[in-house]
Parts: C-alpha cells; sequence; structure tokens
C-alpha cells in the first residue's frame, strides 16, 4: 500500500493539479479567507487618538506586547479589531488539554470518540470567549491609563472595545474552523502563519536598508541569510522525522484458510511537543518586563528594574531561563499529549505488540522510554533554533524580526499545508485509475 501511494506522488504533475477541480476551489477559498483576515488587521478600534496610542506601542514593544503583534500580522500595533487575534482559542485549547488529564470526566469525554470530540470543542469556545473578554477588558483598562490614547474614557469605551475585540477574536475562531472544513492546511495555523508572513517584507527591507547605509556589512547580512537557510533546512528534517516501532499482529485463520499476520509501524515524531514550548517560554520571560513597563520605572526598586534588565534579550541570564523553559516544556507537553499507556492498550485491544516486548504494562514502559529519549534530541532542537537567532541579534545587531518561534510556525505549518495538497492531487489520481479500471471492466464484459 505504501508503495503504490509513493508510486502515485511520484506520479503527480502540472496536469494532475490542473485536473483538480475541487483542490482549486479549496486553495482559492483559503487565499479568500486569509485576505479578509489581513483586511481586518488595518481597520483601527474606534476611539482611539493615532499618534498617542502608537507612541504608547514603542514603549511595551520590547514586551509581550511585541510577541502577540507579532502573531496578529501587525495588528497590535495598530491596535485593529483582530488585536486579539486567535490567541485566546489556542490558550483555551491548551488549557482544555490540560484538563482532560486532570478531570475524570473529560478524559472520558476524550475517549468516546467523535460526539465526545465535539463536546470538548464546544467547551473549548467557551473557555475562548471567556479569556477573550478578560483580555479585551485588560486592554480596554490599559489603553485609558495611556496618556491621551482614548479620546473619551468611561465604560462605553470599554464595552465597545470588549464587543468589537472579542468580536473579532470569535469571528476568526470561526474563519479558521471554515479553512480546515472547506479549505487546504489547518486554518487557525494558517491565520498565525499569514500574520507572521506579511511582517517579512518590511523586515528584509529594512535588513536590506541598514546595508545599503552601511549600518551592516554586505558579508555579515549574506552570512546571517546563510545561517536562516541551514535553520530551515534543519527545521524540515527534524519536523517530518519519526522513530517508528514495528508493530506485529498475529496470524489469524478463516474457515480453512491462515493469514499471515499484519506488519505496521507507530510513528513516534522528534518533536511532539511542535511549538509550544517555545511559546510558553517566550510569554513567561516576558511578563517581567511587561509588567514594569505598565508603570513608572523610576518608582520602581533598584532590585526590580535589575531583574527587568536581566531579562532583557541577549542577555546571559534570559538565555539560560529560556533555554531551560523550553526544554521543560518540551517534556510537560510530550507527556499531555501522548500517553503510552492508552496506546499499549489500544494495541492490545486489537491484537497488536512489540516484537520482543510483553502487551500491556511492559509495551507502555517500552513506548515510554523511546518516547524519553527522543524527546531529549527535540529538547535540544527546540533550544537551538529558538536561541541561535537571540545570539545572532546580540552579538551582530541585525534587527530580526523572524525568531526562533515564528520560523517554527512558518516552516511546519509550511511544511503540512504542502503535505495535504499532496494528499488532494494523490487522491484525485486514485479516484481517476479507479475510473479507469471500471471503464476498462465494463468494455470487456460488453
Amino acid at each position: 500500500m505504501a508503495s503504490a501511494a509513493e508510486q502515485l506522488a511520484s506520479n503527480l504533475n502540472f496536469s494532475t493539479f490542473a485536473k483538480a477541480e475541487d483542490l482549486k476551489k479549496r486553495l482559492w477559498f483559503t487565499l479568500g479567507a486569509l485576505l479578509v483576515y489581513r483586511l481586518g488587521t488595518h481597520i483601527p478600534l474606534p476611539g482611539l487618538n493615532p499618534a498617542a496610542y502608537a507612541q504608547a506601542f514603542q514603549n511595551q514593544s520590547g514586551g509581550i506586547l511585541g510577541l502577540f503583534n507579532m502573531f496578529s500580522g501587525g495588528a497590535v500595533q495598530r491596535m485593529a479589531i483582530f488585536a486579539l487575534g486567535i490567541m485566546p482559542y489556542i490558550s483555551a485549547s491548551i488549557i482544555v488539554q490540560l484538563m482532560t488529564s486532570v478531570v475524570p470526566s473529560l478524559e472520558n469525554l476524550k475517549k468516546e470518540g467523535e460526539q465526545g470530540r465535539k463536546i470538548i470543542n464546544q467547551y473549548t469556545r467557551y473557555g475562548t470567549v471567556l479569556l477573550g473578554a478578560l483580555q479585551a477588558y485588560g486592554i480596554a483598562i490599559g489603553l485609558e491609563h495611556g496618556n491621551g490614547v482614548v479620546i473619551d474614557p468611561g465604560w462605553f469605551f470599554r464595552l465597545s472595545t470588549v464587543v468589537t475585540l472579542l468580536g473579532g477574536t470569535m469571528f476568526l475562531m470561526w474563519l479558521g474552523e471554515q479553512v480546515t472544513s472547506r479549505g487546504i492546511g489547518n486554518g487557525i495555523s494558517l491565520i498565525i502563519f499569514a500574520g507572521i508572513a506579511a511582517g517579512l517584507p518590511t523586515a528584509l527591507a529594512g535588513t536590506l536598508e541598514l546595508g545599503r547605509t552601511g549600518a551592516l556589512s554586505t558579508g555579515l547580512i549574506l552570512a546571517v541569510l546563510v545561517v536562516a537557510v541551514l535553520v530551515i533546512a534543519l527545521i524540515v528534517f527534524v519536523e517530518r522525522a519519526q522513530r517508528r516501532l514495528l508493530i506485529q499482529y498475529p496470524k489469524r485463520q478463516v474457515g480453512t484458510r491462515m493469514f499471515q499476520g499484519d506488519t505496521s509501524h507507530l510513528p513516534l515524531k522528534l518533536n511532539t511537543s511542535g511549538v509550544i514550548p517555545a511559546i510558553f517560554a517566550s510569554s513567561l520571560l516576558l511578563l517581567p518586563a511587561t509588567i514594569a513597563g505598565l508603570g513608572n520605572n523610576t518608582a520602581l526598586p533598584t532590585w526590580v528594574t535589575s531583574i527587568v534588565a536581566a531579562l532583557g534579550h541577549g542577555q546571559p541570564l534570559y538565555m539560560v531561563l529560556y533555554a531551560g523553559l523550553i526544554a521543560f516544556f518540551a517534556f510537560f507537553y510530550t507527556a499531555l499529549v501522548f500517553n503510552p499507556k492508552d496506546t499499549a492498550d489500544n494495541l492490545k485491544k486489537h491484537g497488536g505488540f512489540i516484537p520482543g516486548i510483553r502487551p500491556g504494562e511492559r509495551t507502555a514502559e517500552y513506548i515510554d522510554y523511546v518516547l524519553t529519549r527522543i524527546t531529549v534530541i527535540g529538547a535540544i532542537y527546540l533550544v537551538f533554533v529558538c536561541i541561535l537567532p537571540e545570539i545572532l541579534v546580540s552579538q551582530t545587531g541585525i534587527p530580526l524580526s523572524l525568531g526562533g518561534t515564528s520560523l517554527l510556525i512558518v516552516v511546519s505549518v509550511t511544511l503540512d499545508t504542502v503535505a495535504q495538497i499532496q494528499g488532494h492531487l494523490i487522491a484525485q489520481q486514485y479516484e481517476g485509475l479507479i475510473k479507469k479500471s471500471k471503464l476498462r471492466g465494463g468494455k470487456r464484459g460488453r
């Protein structure tokens, strides 16, 4: 079966794509949805003084606001209706995932199949509304405390801000679900990808302008570009890497005939946790700088300002804590999303076993042992990819807007989308082969 799929994939060409009408419709729908999203990031929130807000954002861009602005495609910098972006939905999804491992009723829902997943998705939407409303209200209060940022402060501004920002988040959540079902790729991931990719041309133009004016040498810029290409190649290699465990199924007897036992593989990704550890680590380390920036720095104690300065980008303490938090969350999130015991129980239920390993508890221990070893490699890879841009920025002074977290998201989403496109093309060609074989069979019958 695998060899047939590989042969179909090797035969894919432009003519196959030209005949895939359903795929073209899905691509156009996806592009249209992303265009709507990009238009929304330029519609400003009503009731703000643009000049005063631009100054206030400039003072806070080094904190969490800068991270959220990157994920929202510049919507935070413009305080657009999509300023909250899709982050409340992602946060709610992570919280619900955590709760499914702690709350027995949610854990049972997870095991009920499609119906249970629908109920969990509904809980995720409720959580998105709650988190989005709280964050929108916090943004409204923060804007009112800015010097002249809000033209007419008061409850009407707070209510309108909450409704507008929460409505923007819910619309993006709906748009992402529509892209997933009617388009190509994961809609939520593509929305984040579009936000990050939108800032790349400006960042590249700014870097080239620094080279033209002589602020950066041409050799340094070329060296950084070469390093970026090598890091992208590393991300592609690791994100597609798997440790496959051989699964053997026993022989079956149907009537008087004995059928040979089937074999398959249990794929374990080298980086099971994805980009979540980098996002968590960045958010936690940027919290002190954000909280300090909300008040008057002159009123803060000396020890607080010292901690904030030590946790600045490029500082040794920041690097050490960043690496440690990424490694911790890599193991934590992997343990959260992959349960070796459930996998071993499912294998035992269907008669599968790992050669040389007793089914049940021993199989769970073996899977956990292998998963822990490959997670060590995955954590080292995440630390390297995320720390390298920080070192380049601190040592060379190049304003790299595409950090390790955003680079991981861009490459991972691209790989996933390309794989789905190839899957649609293979299905299209496979259906064509079936139709041809049926026509030939019909002619022979006549």
